[in-house]
């Protein structure tokens, strides 16, 4: 018997339901979790059959529509109660699932989720962050477009948050954590970034300062932070570099030079997979509309190693010791 059950939506990403369809089947064999496929019965039902799935943990779980890009989260979600995003994560609340998925509207999981599962005390937004540049893939960077505008006191969040991620996924006992900006000296950046800076300062986390657009592959923090609308703009911009790069040296170098399937490897890496929600009461799990099948069947090993390691106690945990911190240096100060 599997020891985690995920729920997956099934109609979430450009290419569904093929592709998570195809993804469950890929994690069903590869992890130790059943899969409960999320979406409309019939058509999610006769993509698994072109799959040899019959002694896989794979079950079909309907639902009744899909919130698009497109449509506000919160008004999609009061009009489509039973909307597959909303069922998955409904699933965890109510002990049916450990964890959820989607490659679906962000703004719909997050949404999905905290009306679901609630958020962690102190937490004004949950947020979206991770490693997700091939140059530098120990490096979070923390918000990814989630929360497009943000206050000073809500990156400090993000930053905590991104430091306990740190620690728990690759290991590092004391993260060092910066402020993404357009210079590293103290009082560099905008009114937002210089505001930001004494926050987290007294936070006690291992805040090394200011960090520029090019040090982010220098090694300089393990914990970038930034608002949504600038992380955003870099998980784009490194996309769509990585895919021109690759073109590039395929049209002088041909499709099958090493240097090729580098870039490659860099472009899917960019493109692929999803990381978990930071600061809501359980472990689900954003991706990019993109993502391959592999890619997604990650997503469900990530889900896994968090439920196994307590991912979410810790940043709670974390974040709430960082704001007594916070708070209590800018009451000295």
């Amino acid at each position: 018997m599997a020891k985690y059950t995920i729920a997956l939506d099934a109609m979430g990403g450009d290419l569904a339901p093929a592709v998570p369809v195809e993804a469950a089947v890929i994690a069903a064999r590869e992890y130790d979790a059943a899969v409960a496929l999320v979406g409309d019965e019939a058509a999610v039902s006769a993509e698994l059959a072109k799959h040899d799935a019959g002694n896989l943990a794979v079950q079909v779980v309907p639902s009744e529509g899909v919130v698009s890009e497109d449509e506000a989260p919160a008004r999609a979600l009061l009009s489509k109660p039973r909307a597959s995003i909303a069922v998955a994560v409904g699933m965890v609340k109510v002990g049916q699932a450990h964890a959820a998925i989607s490659m679906g509207s962000t703004g719909g999981t997050m949404a999905a989720a905290v009306l679901a599962l609630g958020m962690f005390p102190g937490l004004e937004r949950p947020t979206l962050g991770g490693p997700f540049i091939g140059l530098a893939p120990e490096t979070t960077i923390i918000d990814l477009g989630a929360n497009v505008d943000c206050k000073p006191a809500q990156m400090l969040s993000f930053g905590a948050l991104g430091a306990s991620f740190e620690r728990v996924y690759h290991g590092k006992e004391s993260p060092r954590v910066g402020l993404l900006s357009v210079g590293s000296e103290d009082g560099k950046g905008n009114k937002q970034v210089q505001e930001a800076f004494p926050l987290f300062r007294a936070s006690g986390l291992n805040f090394v300062g200011n960090v520029e657009g090019h040090e982010i592959f220098a090694d300089k923090a393990d914990v970038l932070v930034c608002d949504g609308f600038v992380g955003n703009v870099l998980l784009k911009y490194t996309e769509g570099l990585a895919a021109a790069a690759g073109r590039y040296l395929a049209s002088r170098l041909g499709s099958d030079s090493p240097a090729v399937q580098a870039i490659a490897g860099l472009a899917s890496a960019a493109e692929g997979g999803g990381g978990p929600l930071f600061g809501v009461n359980g472990v689900v799990i954003a991706g990019h509309g993109r993502s391959s099948a592999q890619s997604i069947a990650r997503s469900v090993g990530l889900a896994c190693f968090a439920l196994d390691r307590n991912l979410i106690e810790t940043m709670r945990d974390d974040l709430a010791q960082a704001l007594v911190r916070a708070e209590v240096g800018s009451e000295q100060a």
